[in-house]
């Protein structure tokens, strides 16, 4: 199942194999922005600027913006603040900013058009004028082999502030593309190069099929005259005024749920029904605020065991109200302690019975869990949780911890597995905005856990995991590797990758 299927559309009628290049710009196509910003940024955060170098930084690229300078000179200028400064540790600097910044930027859309592309076979490259340090990062999460970008030079592990040409910008795009017609056997005629720069227009006129991503206006210009095919995508980048006020409220329409129970419980005496109607008013009311659609797959799967243990793959905080919608009634839930110090939603949160554990403690959360086991036993509830423990930044399947097969197997309750494919399109890990968007939801057949055993139970959840790994299709030679593996990258001949005490350099593309 892909997500995004309107905009792949197109990719999946192209035939199989490497012949077909699809290339990428980075900065604007694959991610909203530029990533050399966000390197400047927390460079700054972290005092490893001083006024006088971001002064003569932003004045190199000022001066190659207003084309007062070229690229290769301006990348020289930007060059020279990382001099003696270890390759390792930029490098470091680089992963770190992909997780902590960067993954979040990603367009749904571009991630499914690079997906969509491996599973034809093509040969699929990141072409862009940027530095390896922000670009190898997050090829690697999106399965890319190939990249071809500008590079630094390097001598025993020290930047020495030069670059080497020539860069990958403007006709250095087109030989990139080149070298590998003759390492791939790509048929450029037949191949697709997406960007959003009109800088880019040498090679888009090269391959058979250029693809305008967000172009900027220069370029929509030329996609307009030349009937080239245009996309804007909407998923990332400044919100509106709409977007704010729509995730705002969200928080709040949990409190307005939980308050309009209240007069409920106090009539019939039922703090049950008075929870049941909260959750399914505060489902509904939430997925409203946020132009929340599901698509469900295996719906009768959530009635037809309960009480179970539902386990879900956590991307992102709308998954709360994806559970919730499809629950409706009759649950409990686990959390992170840190839910406790939110204002009101806290509050809200306990007092619903949700179970807020300390991750960095597994013998407290393991004790702090055993009363979901009367909570299922006795009262016949459901319990729900993510065995991800957290949020991962990208939609790949993280490691699972064994808390909730425990508690299915005390319980003596089935285990229900809830695969989420991309929630993280409405709001990714570190956002606080809500997008609207469809989320592809498959509820997978209940798994008996009667005969489970603890001496076993590392077994069972690798089995479980499996069943993910294959639902999200991420089991497939073909697709990428939950937990992304180091892997040879074709890329031009420089020296790999990574920081430590940082200066920053970063290309426009």
């Amino acid at each position: 199942m892909l997500p995004h299927q309107n905009v792949v559309a197109e990719v999946l009628k192209q035939p199989d194999g490497p012949q077909i290049g699809a290339f990428f710009d980075f900065d604007g196509t694959v991610i909203s922005g530029y990533s050399a910003f966000a390197f400047i940024e927390e460079q700054i955060k972290r005092g490893h600027l001083s006024p006088r170098e971001l002064v003569e930084l932003l004045g190199a690229m000022a001066s190659f913006g207003l084309g007062g300078m070229g690229f290769s000179a301006m990348m020289v200028a930007t060059s020279q603040f990382l001099r003696g400064i270890r390759e390792d540790s930029y490098a470091a600097f680089g992963r770190e900013l992909f997780e902590s910044h960067i993954a979040r930027l990603i367009y749904p859309e571009s991630r499914a058009l690079v997906e969509a592309h491996l599973r034809k076979g093509h040969t699929v490259a990141i072409i862009s004028s940027a530095t390896p340090y922000q670009v190898e990062p997050a090829a690697l999460d999106l399965g890319i082999e190939n990249i071809l970008c500008t590079r630094l030079e390097v001598e025993k592990g020290l930047f020495t502030g030069a670059v080497l040409r020539p860069t990958c910008f403007g006709p250095g795009k087109v030989s990139a593309a080149e070298s590998l017609v003759q390492s791939s056997g790509v048929d450029l005629d037949k191949s697709f190069f997406y960007s959003d720069s009109d800088d880019d227009i040498q090679l888009l006129e090269r391959v058979g099929n250029p693809r305008p991503l967000n172009p900027n206006k220069k370029l929509l210009a030329i996609a307009e005259y030349r009937g080239w095919p245009v996309r804007r995508f909407g998923s990332r980048g400044r919100p509106h005024v709409s977007d704010w006020i729509r995730s705002l409220l969200v928080p709040a329409s949990l409190v307005g749920s939980f308050l309009a129970g209240l007069p409920i419980w106090a009539l019939t005496g039922s703090k049950r029904d008075a929870l049941n109607f909260s959750v399914s008013v505060f489902a509904d009311t939430a997925s409203a605020l946020i132009g929340l659609n599901l698509k469900i797959k295996g719906e009768h799967h959530l009635w037809s065991h309960r009480p179970a243990v539902f386990i879900f793959n956590h991307q992102s905080n709308v998954d709360m109200v994806i559970i919730a919608r499809l629950l409706r009634r009759d649950i409990t839930g686990v959390g992170k302690r840190e839910i406790r110090d939110m204002p009101i939603i806290g509050r809200v949160m306990e007092a619903a019975g949700v179970v807020l554990i300390d991750r960095r403690d597994s013998a407290s959360a393991i004790e702090a869990m055993t009363p979901l086991v009367d909570a299922m036993r006795v009262e016949g509830k459901s319990v729900c949780l993510s065995p991800e423990g957290t949020r991962a930044v990208t939609p790949h399947l993280a490691s699972f911890k064994k808390g909730a097969f425990h508690l299915a197997m005390q319980a003596g309750v089935p285990i229900v597995p809830i695969v989420i494919q991309n929630s993280g399109d409405v709001q990714p890990k570190g956002d606080i905005i809500y997008h609207p968007g469809t989320v592809e939801v498959e509820v997978l057949p209940p798994v008996d856990t009667s005969k489970w055993r603890s001496d076993t139970i590392a077994d069972h959840v690798a089995e479980v995991r499996a069943m993910y790994l294959r639902a999200l299709g991420e089991d497939s030679g073909a697709e990428i590797q939950a937990t992304p593996k180091p892997r040879k990258v074709k890329k031009d001949p420089a020296p790999k990758v990574v920081l430590n005490e940082v200066s920053a350099s970063g290309a426009r593309e």
